[in-house]
């Protein structure tokens, strides 16, 4: 079997879709699941892109990118958990759970990238479980088209979350300039 067949479901030709885990303390999760929305874009594949904890209010890189290649990515969270009242996120949060839903399940993409969603679904700071279940979210991993892949990037993964993935890649901080106190670098981290 040919290594474009392998992921193929019996008898349509259709590919099955995969679940994929970035996670990690390094820098690159986003980094390699953008990487991802390029090859598949490539390969004339619809791409979604749902940032669940960056805001609207401002661009990112990757943005201007992505719909310069006419891909699709929305920011869906308020920034950082800092900046706003916890009642605030909670709303983005759901409001960023249901249309992940409806977007994921529409069956109208071949691949769903949920930035940042691990890092959502363990924040400590304000209650989260009841606008953002890990439940749910499994339940959307396990139920998603059969055709759509799905990647999760952020910190801390889930273990359920990890179990049910076809691929999880870990990134390890071996060295950050942060720590020699360079800030965050545009093109890098914006």
């Amino acid at each position: 079997m040919s290594n474009e067949t392998v992921a193929n479901e019996k008898g349509n030709g259709k590919q099955r879709g995969l679940t994929l885990v970035y996670t990690g303390n390094g820098k690159g999760k986003t980094t390699a699941a953008l990487g991802l929305a390029l090859r598949a874009t490539g390969r004339d594949m619809k791409v979604l892109v749902l940032q669940f904890l960056k805001s609207p209010e401002r661009t990112y890189g990757e943005q201007i990118a992505l719909q310069r290649l006419g891909v699709e990515i929305r920011q869906l969270g308020i920034g950082f958990t800092w900046t706003k009242t916890p009642e605030e996120h909670r709303q983005a949060l759901a409001r960023g759970w249901e249309i992940t839903r409806q977007e994921v399940m529409s069956g109208n993409y071949d691949m769903v990238i949920l930035d940042e969603i691990n890092n959502a679904l363990v924040i400590k700071s304000f209650l989260v479980d009841d606008v953002l279940p890990l439940e749910e979210v499994l339940a959307l991993i396990k139920n998603r088209p059969s055709h759509t892949h799905l990647v999760l990037t952020g910190r801390n993964a889930d273990e359920k979350v990890m179990e049910l993935a076809d691929l999880v890649s870990r990134v390890d901080a071996v060295k950050h300039y942060y720590n020699e106190g360079i800030s965050s670098v545009k093109g890098i981290e914006f």
